[in-house]
């Protein structure tokens, strides 16, 4: 299994959430823009993120995933996560990029996770670099067992 961590970043704090969730899988992460979907196997693991924008994945993301065919994901096991603004009311753009992710034939083996910044431009909030850590860690025993 291969894993490909994709990420697009505005203020860098998805692309440092990318980078400690690639480091469990001793790989480096792919900005969104230089990802080619052929490269995918069957088996593989997708892990894509985005800070919401507008309420959803940032244009270069959603672009991405527009760019999937019908099943051009099959095989894939497939994860999503966001950072965001704590606040009562936000985007959920993790939520939507697996649901995408899941429509174009992955396999999802994680609730989409997001990540906390302070302010519109972060940093990222206390702990979260942990969180990733964690959450790749789980990734990779999910990906493993399936």
């Amino acid at each position: 299994m291969r894993a490909h961590v994709v990420y697009d970043s505005a203020y860098g704090n998805t692309k440092s959430v990318a980078e400690a969730v690639a480091e469990v899988f001793h790989s480096d992460p792919i900005p969104v823009t230089d990802f080619r979907p052929s490269d995918l196997l069957a088996g593989d693991l997708l892990v894509l993120g985005s800070p919401i924008n507008g309420w959803r994945p940032t244009p270069k993301v959603t672009e991405l995933l527009s760019g999937l065919g019908d099943g051009d994901l099959a095989g894939v096991k497939a994860a999503a996560f966001d950072t965001r603004v704590r606040m009562f009311i936000h985007g959920d753009a993790a939520k939507k990029m697996a649901q995408s992710l899941k429509d174009h034939g992955a396999d999802i083996i994680s609730e989409p996770m997001p990540f906390y910044v302070r302010g519109s431009e972060g940093p990222l909030r206390p702990g979260e670099i942990e969180k990733a850590t964690r959450w790749g860690q789980s990734l990779l025993e999910a990906a493993e067992r399936l």
